[in-house]
């Protein structure tokens, strides 16, 4: 099958058609898919109905399964969690900010994957922002500052006992689970550099970026806020929009995103899957 690629309507992404992804891929349409993952940043493959063996059969093709901290996985499927959210649920939404996923473990993740099971008629997008190009729109002055530092990341603000999802959070349907452990920090350089295309991305984020190394609190958080405020200019960000059966591939180390609401009332369900950090031999 010959791989058809549309770009999104928006800076970055793409769609990707002709394939059935239920089927094993050979090694040459692997090595297209990711050179388009590369370009594109997020890949979209509408049209896809696919079991949960199917789901973990593709992201193998990406890279070896990452972990998942705070989330329970479905039974018999230790890499799979479900992103859920009932008709009537009344908590505040999921994954609001932006973010890129797991930024506070040593070795955060490439890539998450994404299917849409149960997507609500309305509302519901997920927002992207392009760290790459956020990093290349700062000031020659606010990159020769951020030179060298590092940002101190920690899962703190959603998963410890006092943080969003902890011990007051209740009646949510997905399986989130809080933990003390959430409480650790991790340093990563702010300017840093893509193991694979070599660009430089704007690495921090509201929701796990929590200082700047060497810095305290209040020499910190004007710099962090101007750049929480500067990462998601809409020039950066594509809007994703889901459909029943779509999957959706998205690169970790150059992209923030966040989820949206807008769907009170309409169950959605979707099943993920993280990948580890580590390139295809």
């Amino acid at each position: 099958m010959d791989i058809h690629v549309t770009r999104q309507d928006g800076p970055f992404g793409a769609s990707i058609n002709g394939l059935d992804l239920r089927r094993p891929l050979t090694d040459d349409q692997v090595a297209a898919l990711r050179a388009h993952w590369l370009e594109h940043k997020v890949l979209v493959f509408p049209d896809q109905e696919m079991s949960i063996e199917d789901i973990e059969r593709f992201a193998l093709t990406i890279g070896p399964f990452g972990v998942d901290p705070f989330f329970e996985s479905i039974p018999g499927h230790p890499h799979v969690a479900q992103v859920r959210r009932e008709a009537d649920e009344k908590t505040p939404l999921f994954a609001e900010g932006w973010h890129s996923d797991w930024s506070f473990l040593a070795d955060p993740p490439s890539a998450t994957l994404l299917y849409g099971n149960i997507i609500p008629p309305v509302g519901g997008d997920t927002l992207f922002a392009d760290q790459c190009a956020a990093w290349d729109a700062l000031s020659g002055d606010m990159k020769e500052m951020l030179a060298g530092k590092q940002g101190v990341h920690s899962a703190r603000r959603a998963y410890a006992r006092d943080g969003a999802y902890g011990e007051k959070d209740k009646g949510r349907s997905m399986a989130i689970r809080y933990s003390d452990s959430a409480l650790a920090t991790q340093l990563h350089p702010i300017a840093r550099a893509h193991p694979e295309t070599g660009r430089i991305a704007l690495f921090v984020s509201k929701g796990y970026t929590v200082g700047i190394d060497g810095m305290n609190d209040a020499e910190a958080e004007p710099i962090l806020s101007a750049l929480f405020e500067h990462q998601g200019r809409p020039e950066f960000v594509y809007r994703h929009r889901w459909l029943p059966n779509m999957l959706v591939l998205w690169d970790n180390r150059c992209l923030n995103h966040a989820a949206s609401g807008g769907y009170d009332g309409h169950r959605r369900l979707l099943h993920r899957i993280t990948m580890a950090n580590k390139a295809l031999a």
